[in-house]
């Protein structure tokens, strides 16, 4: 099995990884995935994709994340990580798309405007 290259988003966090077969070692930024997420609830949204399909220990993943929080980190690496198993097992996809893992979150940050403190809050309202 050669190397399988794909691309996560979330927010502004986007995680590109590489899947080969190997002994479950997952690597995020040249650290281990605990060390890198050490929050047990990252860790677990990160691992979802292999825990559902139970194979954990059959693929090493090497990470590059960028931009975002941890938890968008760590959803975007879920989303890749689902990625690539749907390229490596095509069958899986079933299971993956009924536990909500194939779909890409599209909620973003809504922008500041102008004249406004946030995106929606206004000034407070001044009668006289």
């Amino acid at each position: 099995m050669e190397v399988i290259n794909t691309i996560g988003r979330r927010k502004s966090a986007v995680a590109r990884i590489y899947v080969s077969e190997g002994k479950g070692n997952i690597t995020i930024n040249k650290r281990e995935l605990k060390e890198y997420f050490p929050a047990e609830t990252l860790q677990y949204i990160a691992m979802q994709p292999l825990n559902l399909l139970e194979i954990v220990e059959k693929y090493d993943v090497k990470a590059n994340l960028d931009g975002g929080g941890p938890k968008g980190q760590a959803e975007a690496f879920r989303l890749a990580l689902t990625r690539a198993l749907m390229e490596i097992d095509p069958e899986s996809r079933a299971q993956l798309k009924a536990a909500g893992f194939v779909t890409r979150d599209p909620r973003e940050v809504e922008r500041k405007k102008p004249g406004q403190p946030k995106a929606r809050k206004r000034f407070q309202f001044s009668k006289r």
